[in-house]
């Protein structure tokens, strides 16, 4: 799926996994992310962190009428308020993706799937 954006220079055309990478590296950077997990590990009862280039598994991308949808799976810290994380990563991700973008995302929807120990 591709999007396509005219502008008064010409069409651009913004590919879904542009959209995963930019969502992914925001999400990333907020304090209490581990990571990235894959939407369907919760039916299997085993929560794995996906590597660069399958974050696509836990990252969807879709389109609406009033824009964009956004829905990302993470894994978060032990010892973090998960209300308070998913929100800066909600808050976060939205910002950087209308920015980068300049298209409009109506929901950016953020699960926690695990919560882990860290490995620092």
């Amino acid at each position: 799926m591709a999007i396509s954006k005219k502008t008064k220079y010409g069409e651009i055309n913004i590919s879904k996994e542009a959209i995963v990478k930019v969502a992914v590296d925001a999400s990333l950077e907020c304090y209490g992310v581990i990571g990235v997990a894959d939407k369907s590990s919760l039916s299997n009862n085993i929560v794995t962190l996906l590597k660069f280039g399958e974050f696509d598994k836990g990252v969807y991308v879709s389109s609406g009428k009033d824009g964009y949808e956004v829905s990302i799976y993470l894994v978060l810290a032990m010892g973090v308020k998960i209300t308070e994380v998913l929100s800066e990563v909600q808050k976060k991700v939205k910002y950087v993706l209308t920015k980068t973008f300049g298209l409009r995302f109506k929901e950016i929807n953020v699960y926690a799937q695990d919560i882990k120990e860290r490995e620092d």
